[in-house]
């Protein structure tokens, strides 16, 4: 440290902590595992994957002073974060604000910028104030309750409530009456159906069209713009039931063009940087931007200030870079110098969950993998980009049986020269993938498969 592209005599390798513990960071671990860079790692507090590519450590990354401890103890490099949660609560910032920590790459922007995240309502606002398209909006709180009620008892429909918190991904309704509209109002503001997060809420019109994920990695100047994907939220097929945290996703995206990608970049993507300069806020990291595509336009939905989970387990293995190769440029702002390689074939992940999901479900079921002791589905991704892998995620280790201890257990990343082979391969690992209650939509990808 530090490592300086420009001089390869000084280039040394890391010690690299990964915060979290679902698929997406069974992702980052595999990804960063593969780098010339990465000479150890950890994650806190992991799953059973992850044990497989490095050390797990049992902490909760919300505690700071733990993960300082980890971090000192083990004379931590890099950290990456991957949920939400600590970035809100302000983990950067109290990295650099500590002498004995101020100098580990982390990625992941400072609280005042994990805060398109953190707050709709300022997320909101900084799009309006820097042209960003997006839905017409309104936000309240109880202060101004009773004007919400006739906002909302005149808006046209369906109308989207959003909280301004982070509420686990439960926080945004799409109401088709205005009866259930001002009833969820009520009970978000009044009645703190989502605790805090829901003290402000934002209603916003109802966009129509089909959506998008895209991943932009900016050093606070500049960027590099990842695979894109797109996730399926709902439990059922055919995207119907409730909403989850994601079962499943693709990339590429077949309507994301090249000259549908370059009106993101030209109208989202660089006045959300230029923006953020202008703010004077510190960001370093993923920006997550939540599209849909209304006629031919993109439009924001919302930000996130880190990857997407399932998302995740489809763009790093179309990403041809070294990961961590592009996190020291982001710390050292030399993303301009950096271009981005993709596979060219296409991936999908499926994801399988404990029954129930997304209600009340068990944990503790034992896990069967089949396909381990199966030479014909026992498969890696190869040098022609096609293969298979097994990113766990809500799984631990009971007297080495790996056992469930999640909602989403495990995804199941193939990537194929098409779409369609892609989903048979990984619908072929998840056919010898067995445990109580097992279930997985088979129908992800299905509107772009003849």
């Amino acid at each position: 440290m530090p490592i300086l592209f420009n001089n390869p005599k000084t280039i040394t390798t890391l010690k690299i902590l990964i915060l979290g513990s679902g698929g997406r960071e069974h992702a980052y671990s595999w990804k960063i595992r593969q780098s010339k860079l990465c000479s150890e790692l950890f994650i806190a507090p992991g799953n059973a994957g992850t044990a497989q590519l490095g050390k797990n450590v049992d902490i909760d990354i919300n505690d700071f002073e733990a993960v300082k401890k980890v971090c000192l103890q083990n004379n931590i490099d890099m950290v990456v974060v991957g949920p939400e949660e600590p970035l809100v609560n302000g983990i950067y910032d109290f990295f650099k604000s500590d002498e004995s920590l101020k100098d580990i790459i982390i990625t992941g922007p400072s609280r005042a910028g994990a805060q398109l995240e953190g707050s709709k309502a300022f997320a909101k606002s900084f799009m309006e104030k820097y042209a960003i398209p997006t839905a017409k909006y309104k936000e309240f709180d109880i202060s101004n309750f009773d004007e919400g009620l006739e906002y909302i008892q005149h808006h046209p429909l369906p109308v989207v409530l959003k909280a301004d918190g982070l509420a686990a991904g439960k926080g945004v309704i799409i109401c088709n009456n205005h009866v259930e509209a001002l009833s969820e109002f009520e009970l978000m503001i009044q009645q703190s159906k989502f605790g805090n997060a829901g003290k402000k809420v934002v209603v916003e019109e109802f966009l129509d069209g089909i959506e998008l994920s895209v991943f932009v990695l900016t050093d606070g100047k500049n960027y590099v713009i990842l695979p894109e994907a797109k996730d399926y939220k709902k439990i059922g097929e055919g995207d119907k039931g409730p909403n989850t945290g994601g079962m499943g996703a693709i990339s590429p995206v077949p309507f994301a063009t090249e000259h549908f990608m370059q009106k993101i970049a030209d109208r989202i993507i660089e006045p959300t940087i230029k923006g953020l300069q202008k703010e004077g806020i510190d960001y370093k990291g993923f920006i997550f931007l939540g599209l849909i595509k209304v006629a031919e336009e993109p439009m924001v939905i919302e930000y996130n200030c880190r990857m997407g989970d399932p998302e995740t387990e489809v763009v790093l293995v179309r990403l041809k870079n070294d990961l961590v190769e592009l996190l020291v440029a982001m710390d050292q702002q030399k993303l301009g110098s950096q271009e981005i390689l993709v596979e060219k074939n296409s991936a999908v992940t499926i994801v399988a969950v404990s029954g129930g999901y997304p209600g009340s479900y068990e944990k503790g079921m034992p896990i069967e993998f089949v396909y381990l002791e199966n030479p014909e589905t026992r498969k890696h991704i190869d040098d022609e980009g096609v293969g298979a892998l097994v990113f766990h995620a809500g799984t631990k280790k009971v007297n080495d049986k790996t056992v469930t201890n999640g909602g989403r257990v495990l995804a199941v990343s193939a990537m194929a020269t098409g779409l369609g082979d892609a989903i048979e391969l990984s619908k072929t690992i998840l056919e010898e993938i067995f445990f109580d209650g097992m279930y997985y939509r088979g129908d992800i990808g299905y509107e772009f498969v003849d």
